[in-house]
């Protein structure tokens, strides 16, 4: 829910800004500028909350924690990506890409009721995918409209 609100609200303030600053509506770009604000929030979660990330990760794939932190790396990369002009579209489809893949993950961590931010495993449960996985069908719309689409 929260890197819905930070997308949300950072593309409002973003069109503000830019209608002010462009003197026209600049939605892409507002867009993009949102995508990078959201990713930025979520990757600050995965070295603040290693222990609970690392618990989303089933037990069977080697080095957790170190994923935890790539990831983490990667959506700050992404983050940078999706502004610079030359790097959109590739980094639009990478992380396109990184939403599905990520999928799994967010289903594991409901069925096993992980809570990342205690590190524990008192979580939502399978009543949250009924939020998350349409809204990693919206983040994959987003980028889609916002970069591929422009």
């Amino acid at each position: 829910m929260k890197p819905l609100i930070v997308l949300l609200a950072s593309f409002f303030i973003a069109i503000l800004i830019l209608r002010f600053v462009q003197q026209s509506y600049n939605f892409s770009l507002a867009a993009r500028i949102a995508m990078s604000c959201m990713l930025i929030f979520t990757a600050i979660g995965h070295f603040i909350f290693t222990k609970g990330m690392t618990m989303m990760i089933p037990e069977f794939i080697p080095y957790r924690t170190f994923w935890v932190y790539a990831t983490g790396l990667l959506e700050i990369l992404f983050a940078i990506g999706i502004l610079i002009k030359n790097y959109q579209l590739i980094t639009a489809y990478t992380l396109i890409l990184f939403f599905i893949v990520m999928l799994p993950i967010n289903i594991y961590t409901a069925y096993n009721h992980i809570d990342y931010q205690k590190g524990t495993f008192d979580g939502p449960g399978l009543f949250y995918l009924w939020f998350r996985v349409p809204l990693q069908v919206f983040f994959i719309i987003w980028t889609y409209l916002s970069v591929i689409k422009l």
